[in-house]
């Protein structure tokens, strides 16, 4: 299906299955970060040979602060989920997001739904969800910012929500034993496992990802539980280049290549 495109935008391939996607460079381009939180989400342990593939069949899934939308189609392609949908608070991005999703003629299974993360148990109805995902603002608060109602500062830093507001959703939102995973910064780590406990959000599976073997770590990805039973395991930590503009098997395996 074609759709109207808007000054600025353009159409990418994902490379996954004729999967294509729309962007804005002038607002916000998805990142490194939703992609391999898709891998971590559709494997038990992304980096292992045996790759124990979790299909979600029949699951209902949001992704808060969905962006472009990237991660409900990239997991319409992983996932045999019932039902995706993305929640986006700002207008002109939620409604890229549709545009890409009948682009990619994924309506009805894939929605998006223009709306404020700390509203989202009042829009959605409490325990409604079997997996929430999120790729949260990074960065603390919107201090420095010269313009922090920009589409890019929002979708970086902590503007429009917090992670207290993203755990304190997710615990209303997710039924009982339902999964949170989520990708954040490492410097933040110990906040995020606080305030995920505090919620009821037991971490159960946590991976670091390295920009090369020798450096410190950039990314973390976690999977937490509502009302699990505290018990965490690490994985081996992922490595994103071997060389400079060169991945590593297991990143090239993760976006399918």
């Amino acid at each position: 299906m074609e759709v109207e495109l808007k000054p600025g935008e353009r159409i990418d391939d994902l490379q996954r299955d004729g999967l294509r996607i729309i962007q804005d460079p002038e607002r916000f381009c998805f990142g490194m970060d939703a992609v391999l939180l898709s891998g971590f989400i559709t494997y038990a342990d992304p980096v292992k040979s045996s790759k124990a593939f979790s299909t979600m069949e029949g699951k209902r899934v949001l992704d808060m602060g969905t962006g472009t939308g990237i991660l409900p189609i990239l997991l319409s392609s992983k996932t045999r989920a019932s039902e995706l949908i993305g929640l986006e608070i700002q207008k002109d991005s939620a409604d890229m997001a549709k545009r890409s999703v009948d682009l990619n003629d994924l309506s009805p299974r894939v929605s998006i739904v223009c709306g404020d993360i700390k509203d989202a148990g009042n829009i959605f109805g409490s325990a409604s969800f079997d997996v929430i995902t999120c790729n949260p603002p990074y960065m603390i608060g919107g201090h420095g910012l010269q313009n922090p109602d920009s589409p890019k500062a929002i979708a970086r830093h902590e503007v429009m929500c917090s992670f207290e507001d993203v755990a304190a959703q997710a615990e209303k939102l997710l039924k009982p034993s339902g999964k949170l995973f989520l990708v954040h910064r490492p410097f933040r780590l110990s906040e995020i496992m606080v305030t995920l406990s505090k919620h009821r959000l037991e971490p159960k599976r946590m991976q670091l990802v390295y920009p090369y073997i020798d450096k410190e770590p950039n990314m973390v990805l976690i999977e937490a539980v509502r009302g699990g039973k505290p018990r965490i395991t690490v994985e081996r930590p992922l490595i994103i280049y071997k060389a400079p503009g060169e991945y590593t098997r297991d990143v090239y395996d993760i976006y399918g290549y």
